[in-house]
């Protein structure tokens, strides 16, 4: 056991020096070779013990340590916790690539999309593989979305967005336990935590991703499944998206537009009118939903999936009823909804 805690901590170094250290910049073909080689022990490693909380736990103490020492020496170092040995390749494969001290030579290596003739480093070009798909993805969505009118939630949250399919559906294919998908998710959130602003775009772009598989689609159901059982995950990424980019997400998911509609029902449930401001206001002052804000979110939702705007103004008009069957303005959070719309 010494010997793997002892792996997994130079293997997690290993990470910080892809991530911040300009000495990548000496590193040649065979370097990040055996890289991948200690990032695909870790992957091992995790999916080896991750059900085993007596040892999961010497692991994680051996990750604190590791992670102290490293933050002391690098400031700008991101942790890397248990969850994240169950993805280290991507881990490593995404640092280096933001590392700017990474020769050329190396990053046209990792696009290379020809096959290895040594079947050992099979999985090794499977990272390759995906690195050519990356690439492709970014030129393709900064050139064309505009072109196409489609609504973009920025080239960088949609490699992320790929990137993050690619690993889920791995991790669906390779065990019929949800619970390893369910804490790559876990780790992709907790990663975002300290900057969430940057994981609603990626989830976006996840679930706004061309699926031409069953397994592609699986993926994105399961994302959603994650997403509507998280209600404070969901709430913040409807709350952060543009109106156009959550009226595309409604369209292209059933599951995403039936949670949306509900929670823009919920947000108006929650609003009070203020006479001395002349609006309605959440009663949460927390909240960064106006009523503008949801009035622009029911537009662009109707814009988008126009067969809607009967169903919910009917029901708008009921609630409205059911309040008093008010015309006077702040009586009736529906009421009022209602004429926004209709304006």
């Amino acid at each position: 056991m010494e010997a793997v805690l002892k792996n997994v901590g130079r293997t997690v170094e290993l990470l910080a020096v892809a991530a911040h250290s300009g000495v990548v910049n000496e590193w040649d073909e065979q370097t990040v070779t055996r890289a991948f080689h200690w990032a695909r022990y870790c992957e091992h490693i995790y999916s080896r013990f991750h059900g085993n909380p007596v040892i999961r736990g010497v692991l994680e103490k051996q990750l604190q340590l590791t992670n102290h020492s490293l933050k002391e020496a690098l400031p700008e170092y991101n942790a890397v916790s248990f969850l994240d040995l169950g993805r280290c390749q991507d881990l490593l494969l995404l640092w280096l690539l933001n590392n700017s001290a990474l020769p050329v030579s190396i990053m046209k290596m990792l696009f290379e999309t020809k096959a290895s003739a040594d079947s050992t480093s099979s999985n090794y070009e499977d990272v390759r593989g995906l690195c050519s798909q990356i690439i492709q993805c970014k030129s393709a969505c900064t050139v064309l979305r505009p072109l196409l009118g489609v609504p973009s939630v920025g080239a960088d949250a949609e490699v992320q967005g790929e990137m993050l399919m690619e690993r889920l559906g791995s991790a669906l294919s390779q065990s019929s336990d949800p619970l390893r998908a369910e804490d790559f998710l876990s780790s992709v959130l907790q990663e975002f935590e300290v900057a969430a602003e940057h994981l609603c775009p990626v989830i976006a772009a996840a679930l706004l991703t061309t699926t031409d598989s069953a397994a592609q689609t699986a993926s994105q159901d399961f994302l959603l499944d994650w997403l509507q059982s998280r209600r404070g995950t969901l709430q913040h990424v409807c709350t952060a998206l543009p109106s156009k980019v959550l009226a595309d997400l409604a369209k292209r998911h059933q599951k995403f537009r039936d949670a949306f509609c509900k929670l823009l029902k919920r947000w108006a449930s929650e609003m009070e009118y203020r006479v001395t401001e002349g609006e309605w206001v959440h009663a949460a002052t927390s909240s960064a939903v106006s009523f503008q804000k949801m009035t622009e979110h029911y537009l662009a939702l109707f814009e988008a999936c126009p067969s809607l705007r009967t169903e919910m103004e009917d029901e708008l008009n009921a609630r409205r009823i059911a309040d008093g069957d008010f015309d006077v303005r702040g009586l009736s959070v529906w009421g009022d909804n209602l004429l926004a719309l209709r304006k």
